[in-house]
């Protein structure tokens, strides 16, 4: 099955990808699959098209360049026209732009875009599913497309899809998880004597932190995964602007050793839990009793309690989270595409 992917972004994760793709070309021929990039567009405002196919890392170069000329027409109206020019039956379009946590822009408009140019979407960015989940959801399915967004949460653990595929007539009561990286990181460090400027900046240098680690330290990040969790599980209906948070800084130190002293351990935790008509989720710093699944988590490690019923309390745990892993989100998404595809079953669109 020949797939045309449109990435739209291409930054740290839509370069990780392209690599992955490349790296796992034989495993996806095996399963029927040929993805090809025949665009690219970034966020300098340019988009580099081919129908036959073209290198990516060429292509953002150029853009970059100020080599390729930028169209009269709005960008997302442009994603659509060249997505609707394929021939391909199956088309994709990979959004993994930064996130804004004011709006989700302009990331909702480029799934949107996708959506009307009759292509699946796979998304990294949070936004999307943090601010209109279930609009998109909605006009997905309607149009008998998939809208995935495996690679918004804890990276390329399959949380998401775990739900969807393996508990069928589940119900989700709540969750709670430590689902930030980097902060996990600095609180690790900082437990072992490093400064909060020096843990920070290593996670800038392995780009995990952006440049403005505000989304990360601030709580942002958490917040905005949280509302992803809590819409698709929880029919929420909520974004990361409405969800109380609480981040850490360099005086987090201070209340590290006093914790530690008490023989527990300080995780920024998010949460959230249903009762009744009532959608209560949080991200906040807590004490963690050594015996707590979350506590046992160091360096970039990720895990989440899932509340269900009647299956139960059920953990997942990332020991180490990173770009690979979220590129790997991405590949395992496009399969999932390629597999409802072959099947006649572009449905179900909700990734619930």
């Amino acid at each position: 099955m020949q797939i045309p992917l449109l990435l739209v972004g291409f930054g740290h994760v839509g370069q990780r990808f392209v690599r992955l793709l490349e790296a796992s070309r034989s495993a996806l021929s095996a399963l029927g699959i040929e993805p090809t990039v025949v665009g690219v567009a970034t966020r300098h405002g340019g988009l580099v098209f081919d129908e036959a196919g073209l290198d990516p890392f060429q292509a953002a170069r150029s853009i970059a360049l100020g080599d390729v000329r930028t169209s009269r027409a709005s960008p997302a109206r442009e994603y659509t026209a060249r997505l609707r020019s394929l021939t391909a039956e199956t088309r994709l379009l990979v959004e993994t732009t930064p996130l804004d946590v004011r709006s989700g822009e302009p990331a909702i408009s480029h799934v949107r875009a996708g959506l009307a140019g009759g292509a699946h979407v796979i998304s990294a960015n949070k936004g999307p599913a943090a601010f209109a989940y279930a609009a998109l959801s909605r006009e997905a399915e309607a149009a008998g497309l998939s809208f995935l967004f495996e690679g918004a949460v804890m990276d390329g653990i399959p949380v998401l899809s775990l739900v969807r595929e393996c508990l069928p007539a589940a119900t989700i009561r709540g969750f709670r998880g430590v689902i930030n990286s980097t902060t996990n990181h600095i609180l690790t460090a900082m437990e072992g004597g490093a400064s909060f400027a020096d843990a920070l900046a290593r996670m800038q240098a392995e780009g995990v932190a952006e440049a403005d680690p505000s989304l990360d330290i601030d709580g942002w990040d958490a917040a905005a995964k949280t509302a992803v969790l809590a819409n698709v599980w929880l029919d929420a209906g909520i974004t990361p602007r409405t969800i109380r948070r609480e981040g850490i800084s360099a005086k987090t130190a201070t209340r590290i050793g006093s914790v530690l002293a008490q023989g527990r351990r300080l995780k920024l935790v998010a949460r959230a839990a249903r009762t009744g008509d009532v959608v209560d989720a949080a991200v906040e710093l807590q004490e963690l009793e050594p015996t707590d699944p979350l506590a046992s988590l160091d360096g970039q490690g990720n895990a989440i309690e899932i509340d269900t019923w009647p299956a139960g309390r059920i953990v997942i745990t990332q020991r180490d989270g990173g770009l690979e892993k979220t590129a790997y989100a991405l590949v395992s998404d496009l399969v999932t595409v390629a597999k409802r595809a072959r099947h006649g079953a572009g449905r179900p669109a909700r990734s619930r």
